[in-house]
């Protein structure tokens, strides 16, 4: 049923100019106080303003309705430019920029343990855990498989590979 919604939205989108769900992304700060009052899992998209990857990564899979429609409903999605110069305060810790080589963000270098490749996404449990995180490109089936092994809590019972022969992306794969 969700598959020929979206296939009607696509179509009335390309049709008439109607603008199709979006991701509604948050920052980290915003995304942990709404997480106080409703939990919710975090994605957590770290990019760089110079990375390409990331900007086909926007458009192909954050692009995706099938994929904003998902991450807008189980998770709160946070963007997280990886050199912003702004200081992050989560709870009693303040993440800075740290001018260092190219320079980098203390919160972006957590969450990836210091292995800093862009485009990343990071999946974090409603208590602020790190599940995974993942880089490189992830094309949209892809993204769609992870986001929704972890956001639908199968990756607490099953294994990626069991997952995978019960689970049938509803996005092909390019």
């Amino acid at each position: 049923m969700t598959f020929k919604i979206t296939q009607a939205l696509v179509f009335l989108t390309f049709t008439f100019g109607l603008s199709a769900q979006e991701v509604k992304w948050y920052t980290i700060e915003q995304a942990v106080e709404l997480n106080k009052k409703e939990p919710r899992k975090f994605m957590v998209d770290v990019y760089t303003d110079w990375c390409g990857w990331c900007k086909v990564m926007d458009k192909n899979t954050f692009g995706n309705i099938i994929i904003a429609e998902y991450l807008n409903a189980k998770y709160y999605p946070v963007k997280l430019n990886a050199e912003q110069k702004e200081d992050i305060t989560i709870g009693n810790t303040t993440y800075k920029y740290v001018a260092q080589g190219r320079g980098y963000h203390e919160l972006a270098a957590a969450l990836l343990n210091g292995k800093m490749g862009y485009p990343s996404v990071v999946f974090m449990d409603e208590k602020l855990n790190i599940i995974q995180p993942f880089q490189g490109y992830l094309k949209p089936k892809q993204f769609d498989e992870i986001a929704r092994f972890f956001g639908d809590d199968v990756y607490k019972s099953k294994t990626w590979e069991d997952f995978l022969k019960s689970y049938k992306s509803p996005i092909a794969e390019e």
